[in-house]
């Protein structure tokens, strides 16, 4: 399965950010896992702190991949314009965060974007990105059958 992986604004920070809700790896550790933990498939990872290079990438991720995964950061919480750009995208779609949401700041409980995705899991550290994955899986599995 080729699955294209977007982060949001500040997780090129990873590794400097609070451990307790992010975990301690850094971006490039959590890719070499998500790898390591599915060889068989390929991954393109891209990262923005702004919105709408990440606007784009959804945008045109039908056209070449079967799986999204996205962790939009902070913008879970304020961007309509990419909660848009994943209602009009066709292919399976996982919305992931490190952080457990519901532990946090009340205006992190909701996230704008995660209903125009297939689900989302929250609060697993980088677990949560290998978790979406597996769940992209079966998902794709689910619809191509």
């Amino acid at each position: 399965m080729k699955i294209l992986v977007l982060n949001g604004p500040n997780l090129n920070l990873l590794g400097a950010r609070e451990e307790s809700n992010y975990g301690s790896l850094t971006l490039n550790e959590i890719e070499s896992v998500i790898r390591s933990e599915f060889p068989e498939d390929t991954f393109e990872f891209f990262q923005s702190n702004h919105e709408g290079e990440l606007v784009d990438q959804i945008q045109n991720a039908d056209k070449g991949y079967e799986g999204l995964m996205i962790n939009p950061g902070g913008y879970a919480h304020t961007s309509v314009v990419i909660r848009d750009a994943l209602e009009l995208s066709k292919i399976p779609k996982v919305e992931v965060h490190l952080s457990n949401l519901s532990e946090r700041e009340d205006f992190r409980h909701k996230t704008i974007t995660a209903p125009k995705t297939n689900g989302y899991v929250s609060g697993f550290k980088e677990l949560s990105y290998l978790a979406g994955v597996y769940l992209l899986k079966k998902l794709y599995d689910k619809l191509s059958s």
